[in-house]
């Protein structure tokens, strides 16, 4: 019970607090947020769960809150340097609004805040995971490949710059929120890429880490400011990815390459939000990145395998590197052109990237070169297999090497 509820409410409680005790005092508000979950472990070990465990947990965080206040009399200072202290008992303290609408209100806020342009990108999902999806250190540093003591630095070189730069925890006006809303949405794009082509030790897929980007993306849509085409259009994107989640790996947690996926394991009803999503992403008269990668994610939700398919996601491609060139989406852009133009084109079109340290690159030359010349089949895929990080990758591709091997 404890660790969902710190899972689902944390970011929440710590979102509102930070609002009060700003970036100055943000040790603060973690932990008063923190004490109120070992608060909850110990009283309810020993007097049984609340009927209203969510409305246990708010109450005691505003009394932590207000208690502390009290002590430091911080509001005299800074929280309310202006309310009248002619009250009854002699002292006004301010309320701790752990209401729907400002938890809404605060993580949005808190959002554009982490996604400051001084901010790192990795310091940016860091932060992301650890405030707005209450995401633990040690969860953190497995999503990089890394060590606690890593990200525990890490964060805390960003929390001073967010100090240093006296950042506020606001939604940027209308006139200043373009750019802003760019780095927000990349760092929600990134947010998901880290589950969906996760490298941690022992998935290849992270969904807490998909759906937890989902979720931020949709808080921006809940805002008419930020309610823009491009939010839309990532939204879409996600929703496609996210609807072949359960035919993307095995029961083994082992990855099912797309032309071995089982169709009737996707989910259409997300396939239908992300054509919602992506209607309405149409609205405006700008074209992002974010609209041509759901396009492609929309076509590899069609089960049919016809020429007008992959010809439709090629061009795309085609469109996708010429407005932001990526080697990735290059290398991807190569399976496309192999189902319209055939293998050879796709090779040597893949050749010329020349990413020869990247395993992704060694395993689609080899599935390209199966039919061609399974002798340098077998060598991409060697390559590949001494090049991957995972586990799980390195098992996928023994097991395509093996296969190669006896019908060889």
């Amino acid at each position: 019970m404890i660790p969902h509820l710190f899972r689902t409410e944390y970011r929440k409680v710590v979102s509102v607090l930070y609002k009060y005790f700003g970036f100055d005092e943000i040790e603060t508000a973690e932990d008063i947020a923190s004490d109120t979950f070992a608060t909850a472990a110990q009283a309810w070990g020993m007097n049984g769960i609340p009927e209203n465990p969510t409305a246990w947990l708010y109450n005691v965080a505003k009394n932590k809150a207000r208690n502390f206040l009290k002590r430091k009399a911080l509001f005299k200072r800074k929280i309310v340097p202006e309310v009248s202290l002619n009250s009854a008992s002699g002292d006004v303290y301010p309320d701790v609004d752990l209401s729907t609408q400002n938890i809404r209100d605060s993580q949005l806020q808190m959002m554009f805040a982490i996604c400051h342009p001084s901010i790192p990108a990795e310091a940016q999902i860091g932060l992301s995971l650890r405030i707005l999806c209450g995401f633990g250190i040690e969860e953190i540093a497995d999503a990089f490949l890394t060590t606690k003591e890593a990200i525990n630095k890490r964060l805390y070189r960003a929390k001073e710059k967010l100090r240093e730069e006296k950042i506020k925890i606001e939604i940027p006006n209308a006139s200043g929120i373009g750019q802003r809303l760019s780095t927000v949405l990349t760092t929600i794009y990134l947010l998901f890429s880290e589950g969906y082509y996760s490298e941690s030790q022992d998935q290849t897929l992270r969904k807490e880490l998909c759906f937890e980007a989902m979720r931020l993306c949709e808080m921006l849509l809940e805002n008419a400011l930020t309610n823009t085409p491009d939010a839309n259009a990532l939204i879409s994107l996600m929703y496609f990815h996210a609807s072949r989640f359960d035919a993307r790996v095995d029961e083994n947690g082992e990855l099912i390459l797309y032309n071995d996926q089982d169709a009737s394991l996707w989910n259409f009803d997300l396939i239908n939000k992300g054509a919602f999503y992506l209607h309405r992403a149409a609205t405006g008269n700008k074209l992002s990145k974010y609209h041509l990668e759901a396009a492609i994610a929309y076509w590899h939700t069609r089960q049919d395998d016809t020429t007008e398919k992959w010809d439709n996601i090629l061009q795309l491609y085609n469109s996708l590197l010429q407005m932001e060139y990526s080697p990735i989406a290059a290398l991807n852009r190569t399976y496309a052109l192999s189902k319209v133009k055939g293998n050879t084109e796709a090779i040597a079109e893949a050749e010329k990237l020349k990413l020869s340290d990247n395993h992704f690159y060694h395993s689609l030359l080899g599935e390209l070169y199966i039919p061609l010349d399974r002798e340098r089949a077998i060598s991409h895929f060697q390559l590949a297999l001494k090049l991957a990080r995972s586990p799980v990758e390195k098992a996928v591709l023994r097991k395509k090497l093996e296969l190669l091997a006896e019908e060889y």
